[in-house]
């Protein structure tokens, strides 16, 4: 995966990359099909989506088509830890034009709760 051109999409999103070899209509429709994927998936444990959360850390799109994706855990334990990954595969395979999709765990950066959206600070209350 080459020639990445970062796209911030909100406050505190994943760095989403894009490959420039393809069309940018169809990139755009892909990012934000992805995007709405991703917030079809939720922690059992809290009632708001993984993107939301501030969870996906990193989305890449390469020239095939294939997505990869950083994700991290509220916490280490997290009780949903070895599902999760499958979950969010599952959920962005699904998306139109996507060849596959790798989800890789990671745990640097921490997460904390300053990654969290305002849509999940209100879902949440957390003010």
């Amino acid at each position: 995966m080459n020639d990445h051109t970062p796209v911030e999409t909100a406050p505190n999103a994943p760095q989403v990359s894009q490959t420039s070899g393809i069309p940018p209509e169809e990139l755009d429709r892909m990012t934000d099909d992805i995007i709405a994927s991703l917030k079809t998936v939720y922690d059992p444990e809290i009632p708001s989506d993984i993107y939301e959360l501030g969870l996906i850390y990193r989305v890449d799109i390469d020239d095939d088509r294939n997505v990869a994706i950083d994700m991290t855990l509220t916490a280490p334990g997290c009780p949903v830890a070895g599902e999760m990954p499958g979950w969010v595969e599952n959920a962005v395979a699904a998306v139109p034009g996507v060849q596959s999709v790798t989800v890789s765990m990671v745990f640097d950066p921490p997460w904390d709760q300053s990654r969290m959206s305002d849509e999940a600070r209100v879902a949440l209350d957390m003010w």
